[in-house]
C-alpha cells in the first residue's frame, strides 16, 4: 500500500510526540508498505528516515488554515495513496479519499467556554463552529478511528454514535529517551524540597485553580512545602499566576526533558488534578521516574494509572487535600505507589502502538 502520514505536527509537544514515536515504530515494524510523510519546512530540512520505504514530502502550511483546506488535498491526491493517516482531527473537509484518524480526546467540545479560549467572542464562535464541522467530517468520513484510551472510545460511541467496531485503542507510552534520563537523573535541581509537582498546560480542564486553593490549605500544615508548576508560556499561565498570591508557588516555565526527569524524581508527590484527560502521559512519566502520584479519578486517568495512583475527586477540594496529606504523611504509602508505578508503566509500549496501528492500516 501507499500510505500517507500527516506529520506536520511533528515538532509540537503532545500530538508531535505521538507522531514521532508512531513513525519510529513503523520504521521497525513495516518494510513492505511505502510511506509518504508530510512535513513543514523546518522538519523537512532536518529529518532523515533510515527506512528506505519512508519518504519525506514537503507540505509547508499549518493546521487550521485555509491553505490546509485547499492545498493539502492537492498534495495528497498527487501522491495517489491507498490510505492516509491523520493523527489529529484536522482533516480537510472536502477530502473524500480513504483515511484513518486519531482522536486524542474530546476536551475541546466539553470545555467550550470563553475561559478556555484566547480569542474574542466573534472569533471564538467562528472557530467553535469550524472545529465541530471539521471534527464531524473526521469522525464520519474515516474508515477507522484510533483512540488512546477506552474512555475516548466510549465518548465517541455515546456522543457521536460511532460503531464500536470502527474504533481501535492504542495506548501511548513513555519515550525511550525519557526513560534513560529518568534512570540517570542525579537530583541536581534548583527547587527547594519538599515540593508537589505538576507539569502540563494551564487550560481550564487542567483544574489548576482548584489545585492552588488546595495548596493554600496544605500550607497551613506543611509550612515548608512548595508547589512547582511547569509548562510552556501561555496566557492561561498568566491567569493562574494572577491568583497565586501565596508563598511557595513556583512557576518554572518550559523545562527540558532532562530537567523534567529531575523534577519528577525529586518531587514528594506528582499531582494530576484534571477534570478530563484523553490519556494522561505525565502519569506514566512520573511512574518511570519513581515519583508517587495523587491523581484525579476523572477521564482516562484510572484506566492508565490502574492501582498505582492515589485517587481523589477533582471537584472536591477537601478530598484532594486529604489524599495529598495522606501521601505526605505516610512514607510506606508513597513507597508502595512508587513500586506499583514501576510495574505499571512497563505495560505500555510505543512499539506495540505502532504495530497495532499497522493492523488498523491493513484492515482499512
Amino acid at each position: 500500500m501507499r500510505i500517507i502520514i500527516d506529520a506536520r505536527l511533528w515538532s509540537e509537544s503532545g500530538i508531535g510526540r505521538y507522531v514521532r514515536n508512531l513513525i519510529e515504530g513503523l520504521q521497525r515494524a513495516d518494510h513492505q508498505n511505502e510511506y509518504y510523510v508530510l512535513h513543514l519546512q523546518d522538519d523537512f530540512d532536518k529529518l532523515v528516515y533510515r527506512a528506505e520505504n519512508f519518504h519525506k514530502i514537503l507540505a509547508d502550511f499549518r493546521w487550521y488554515t485555509f491553505s490546509e483546506q485547499i492545498k493539502l488535498p492537492k498534495i495528497i491526491n498527487s501522491l495517489k495513496p491507498d490510505l492516509i493517516h491523520f493523527p489529529h482531527f484536522n482533516v480537510p473537509i472536502f477530502y473524500k479519499g480513504k483515511f484513518v484518524v486519531t482522536i486524542h480526546d474530546l476536551i475541546h467540545q466539553h470545555f467550550q467556554t470563553r475561559d478556555a479560549s484566547t480569542h474574542g467572542p466573534i472569533i471564538h464562535t467562528i472557530k467553535k463552529i469550524g472545529y465541530r464541522k471539521t471534527f464531524s467530517h473526521a469522525v464520519s468520513g474515516s474508515s477507522k478511528i484510533i483512540t488512546p484510551s477506552n474512555f475516548v472510545k466510549e465518548q465517541l460511541v455515546n456522543e457521536w454514535n460511532v460503531p464500536e467496531g470502527k474504533i481501535t485503542i492504542t495506548y501511548e507510552a513513555v519515550e525511550d529517551n525519557f526513560l534513560r534520563l529518568a534512570q540517570k537523573a542525579n537530583g541536581k535541581i534548583t527547587v527547594k524540597k519538599p515540593y508537589l509537582f505538576y507539569v502540563g498546560n494551564a487550560q481550564p480542564h487542567k483544574n489548576l485553580l482548584i489545585l492552588i486553593k488546595v495548596f493554600k490549605k496544605l500550607k497551613e500544615k506543611y509550612q515548608d512545602l512548595s508547589l512547582v508548576l511547569s509548562g510552556p508560556p501561555h496566557k492561561f499561565w498568566e491567569d493562574i499566576k494572577a491568583v497565586s498570591h501565596i508563598g511557595g508557588v513556583i512557576f518554572t516555565g518550559f523545562v527540558s526533558d532532562n530537567e523534567l526527569a529531575g523534577l519528577y524524581k525529586n518531587a514528594k508527590i506528582f499531582v494530576m488534578p484534571s477534570l478530563e484527560e484523553g490519556f494522561g502521559l505525565p502519569v506514566l512519566e512520573a511512574m518511570a521516574a519513581g515519583c508517587p502520584i495523587a491523581s484525579s479519578n476523572a477521564g482516562s486517568l484510572p484506566e492508565v494509572g490502574g492501582n498505582a495512583l492515589l485517587y481523589f475527586d477533582p471537584k472536591n477540594e477537601n478530598d484532594i487535600a486529604e489524599k495529598i496529606s495522606q501521601a505526605l504523611d505516610d512514607k510506606n504509602l508513597r513507597n508502595d505507589l512508587i513500586k506499583k508505578g514501576k510495574i505499571r508503566y512497563k505495560q505500555f509500549s510505543w512499539q506495540k502502538l505502532a504495530e497495532q496501528t499497522l493492523g488498523v492500516y491493513r484492515s482499512s
